[in-house]
């Protein structure tokens, strides 16, 4: 099938992957998890690039096994860069440095890098543009405007909804984490999520992932149930909406 596919392999604290293909070449968007797993799930042989968020051990945890198995350019802004090259004993050569904002090509994709808040060297979300434009924000602190009129650019989207406000603060985790999860360099819950998508999804938006989800703080049911009233309410029932 033609077209911009997006494949979700692994979205949690836990670790992080996606999969972005089209016309037989792939991005993946971070790399928190085994070589095994991300082999299980795609021909890595077709990886045209990687694209790094942020330095977060579940986002690189698997990146220097990979760079063992296939030799393929790592993208990432100078700070997170130097900061996963050193916390993951990487090649620094094996990145391709890129500012915040200019638009780069991997193979058939343009990619757009924007800044968002949270806390990590020097975060980003991307838009990647194919056929279609894939919106791509996790780790997400505050809904900025900023943010959401990437979102609006976008057929599909991968949108943090990490964690329902009430479970969060009755949660035995201790004040400190509740404080850092839910501040402004944190991550976007249930209801920041919706507001997101409320003010900035665009007619031509067609599919939503909901990312990640907290286990202990959060459940697919939830993120669902709060992502679709929103959508009712804008009467777009058209948009296929899943948990990655």
């Amino acid at each position: 099938m033609r077209g911009l596919r997006v494949l979700p392999i692994a979205s949690s604290s836990k670790g992080n992957a996606y999969v972005v293909e089209e016309d037989g070449q792939a991005l993946l968007i971070d790399c928190g998890v085994s070589c095994k797993c991300l082999k299980a799930a795609v021909d890595v042989s077709h990886l045209c690039g990687i694209l790094i968020t942020h330095n977060h051990v579940d986002h690189v945890s698997g990146l220097k096994r990979l760079l063992n198995c296939v030799e393929v350019p790592v993208f990432a802004n100078e700070m997170t860069a130097e900061a996963v090259a050193w916390q993951e004993k990487v090649d620094e050569n094996a990145f391709v440095r890129f500012e915040n904002g200019q638009p780069f090509e991997v193979g058939p994709f343009a990619v757009s890098p924007f800044s968002t808040p949270h806390d990590a060297a020097d975060p980003v979300g991307y838009l990647v543009k194919g056929e279609e434009t894939y919106f791509h924000g996790t780790d997400i602190g505050t809904p900025l405007d900023s943010i959401g009129l990437k979102l609006a650019e976008a057929e599909i989207a991968t949108l943090e909804s990490n964690h329902d406000l009430v479970m969060l603060r009755t949660s035995r985790r201790p004040p400190s984490l509740v404080q850092r999860i839910a501040g402004p360099r944190g991550h976007l819950s249930n209801d920041q999520a919706c507001e997101l998508v409320r003010r900035f999804a665009s007619p031509r938006l067609r599919k939503i992932f909901l990312a990640h989800l907290s286990h202990e703080c959060n459940a697919p049911h939830l993120a669902l149930d709060a992502m679709s009233r929103t959508l009712e309410e804008l009467g777009r029932t058209d948009i296929e909406l899943e948990t990655a």
